[in-house]
């Protein structure tokens, strides 16, 4: 009897835990404030990557929902555009960023966060802002520029380099719709950052 009582009680303190524990994924990814007012620890996360790497939130953001609309375990499912068999050079990416295995790794390396996880939002976040930030470098890619961002993000810089982009036009019809949403999500935050600075900054 008493055996039974603690395995069920272990049972209910996992199941807490476990819903406790999932993940937020925005019910409105169109609306950056209802994005970050859903969660503000995202909005505090994305704001400290920005002071980090200097790149805008809503062009990390939109980034951001174009690899995994925010999801934070998502694969890649990108790669079978038109019926074409995944390339394997993906099949490593994972997480908010789609970021693949080399990425991931040098990022842990060269930014001390050894400890960083894929399906992390603030890690993800901070990831996207390490990236656009060595493209700034490697390839004068203004941060600002969210197609160009866009596609040395997708193709790696090498690719961007070599112009990979220019055999697949339906890759640059992508990175235009990532530079919308930027342009979009960046009219919308003008809107509600007070308010989010306000509920981020109240709590110290």
């Amino acid at each position: 009897m008493h055996h039974h009582f603690s395995k069920s009680l272990t049972v209910l303190i996992l199941t807490a835990l476990i819903t406790s524990c999932a993940a937020y994924r925005p019910s409105n990814p169109d609306n950056i404030c209802d994005i970050f007012l859903g969660e503000t620890d995202w909005y505090e996360a994305a704001r400290d990557a920005q002071h980090k790497w200097g790149t805008p939130i809503f062009v990390m953001m939109a980034i951001m929902h174009q690899e995994s609309r925010f999801i934070d375990d998502a694969q890649p499912e990108r790669d079978w555009f038109l019926g074409f068999i995944p390339l394997p050079r993906d099949s490593s990416a994972y997480g908010y960023a789609q970021a693949q295995d080399p990425a991931w790794e040098e990022y842990m390396e060269q930014t001390d966060n050894s400890g960083a996880d894929r399906d992390d939002f603030e890690d993800a976040i901070d990831f996207i802002g390490w990236y656009t930030d060595g493209s700034q470098k490697r390839l004068k890619l203004s941060k600002w520029d969210a197609y160009g961002q866009y596609l040395a993000y997708h193709e790696g810089r090498g690719g961007y380099s070599r112009k990979t982009h220019n055999k697949k036009p339906w890759l640059k019809k992508v990175a235009a719709k990532v530079k919308k949403r930027a342009s979009r999500y960046n009219a919308q935050l003008k809107g509600c950052r007070a308010r989010l600075d306000d509920k981020v900054d109240s709590w110290f």
